[in-house]
């Protein structure tokens, strides 16, 4: 009987070393088919926000202690940012316009400057889809340029065209707040919003859609209400983006997207640029929300964004310490992914961090965490095209389909 049993027991710890071994090396072969993509695919990040002392001696784009610089989207093999004019939206005032107007050019200047002359040999700014892919062919990174707030154009239609030159290629129409082109998915009643002031896209709105369409620049319906959304997509002639929300049924947040207006991106070729922005990600309850307050406040901060601030050493307490709460993850954030890929398909879905404004998720805190996305990709059996689709693919479609509108309509 002891024969036996000791004999059973080795056949049994044989077994167990062998089921260990075989899980280790099936680890190991993922991940190695994780980086063989990772290198093959162009990664984009479309939407990156940026200060408004950008490209100054105060922030560095190299290697200034953010979520997004040089030297961590090479170390994480983030090939293309869209860095964001961003303008935050204040009352309607031509004073206030004109001040909105003024920022966005400090912005749009400083994404020139690191481009043109503190950084041109290691990025490049791209003004088309094909742009994306020379640069990208040249090993240097790429710069592309996203609005966020249609409020930087006030009531001058013209300004669209001159931010087209400068590069902008696709346009938030709306943000925090209504303003003239759209409703927004937040009011503001300090401007003295209500509900809704268009029931969703006014009529000068009408006309920025359709100007967008003829100089070639993507339409933005990330941020506005659902009704604008469903507006937008029924008056643009070209493709929309959703340039950074997630999946309202598996996080109820009022930025996130439910299935009517999903389902009528699909119709309309579009694609929704999922977002690693945790509230938009994953639910907390009350007590996690609390906990998560207290876990930043203990290291002076408010935002996970700020965590730049901090040592390396504190930022890895701050990720265990989040972890044992249940802040949202990577895997987390690709189930937004799976959700909407499984009700629109995968030709309209799409990737972003916004980080710099709000993003960051455990498992992908900066663009040095690039890899931890198409990893988990891989874990949930995406393939070499559909990670090539998701990662920017289904973006430059959208964009050169945007493109080709605009030739036929000029």
């Amino acid at each position: 009987m002891k024969k036996f049993t000791c004999i059973s027991t080795t056949i049994l710890f044989t077994s167990l070393f062998l089921s260990v071994e075989s899980s280790a090396q099936k680890i190991e072969s993922l991940e190695a088919e994780a980086k063989s993509i990772h290198l093959d695919v162009i990664t984009i990040d479309s939407h990156d926000d940026i200060p408004l002392n950008f490209a100054t001696e105060t922030i560095d784009p190299l290697n200034a202690a953010r979520q997004v610089n040089l030297e961590k989207m090479r170390e994480g093999g983030l090939d293309v940012a869209f860095f964001i004019v961003y303008v935050g939206q204040t009352e309607r005032t031509p004073e206030n316009y004109e001040k909105a107007q003024a920022n966005a050019m400090k912005k749009f200047n400083a994404i020139h400057r690191m481009t043109n002359e503190m950084y041109p040999n290691s990025i490049e700014l791209a003004y088309s889809a094909n742009d994306i892919e020379r640069i990208h062919a040249s090993e240097k990174l790429v710069a592309a340029i996203g609005i966020e707030n249609g409020y930087v154009i006030g009531t001058d239609l013209s300004l669209l065209e001159k931010y087209y030159e400068l590069g902008a290629r696709y346009m938030t129409l709306a943000h925090s707040g209504h303003n003239d082109i759209s409703d927004s998915a937040q009011p503001r009643p300090q401007f003295g919003d209500s509900h809704s002031e268009h029931d969703g896209i006014s009529q000068f709105g009408e006309q920025v859609i359709a100007e967008m369409n003829r100089i070639g620049m993507m339409v933005d319906i990330s941020h506005i209400s659902k009704q604008a959304a469903l507006d937008a997509i029924r008056l643009s002639n070209a493709p929309v983006i959703a340039s950074h929300s997630n999946t309202r049924a598996l996080t109820d947040h009022y930025r996130n997207m439910d299935d009517e207006t999903l389902l009528a991106l699909k119709e309309n070729g579009g694609v929704m640029q999922a977002t690693a922005l945790a509230t938009f990600v994953k639910q907390q309850n009350i007590t996690q929300v609390e906990a998560t307050k207290k876990i930043l406040a203990d290291y002076g901060i408010e935002r996970i964004s700020q965590w730049w601030i901090l040592t390396n050493e504190q930022r890895i307490q701050i990720k265990d310490r989040l972890s044992t709460i249940g802040y949202a993850s990577v895997s987390d954030f690709i189930d937004h992914v799976d959700y909407a890929v499984n009700l629109i398909g995968i030709d309209h879905v799409g990737l972003s961090s916004d980080f710099d404004g709000g993003g960051g998720l455990l498992g992908w805190f900066d663009a040095a965490e690039t890899f931890n996305v198409t990893l988990e990709l891989v874990n949930r059996g995406y393939n070499r095209e559909d990670i090539r689709k998701l990662w920017g693919g289904n973006l430059l479609r959208v964009w050169r389909e945007v493109e080709q509108v605009s030739v036929e309509t000029r």
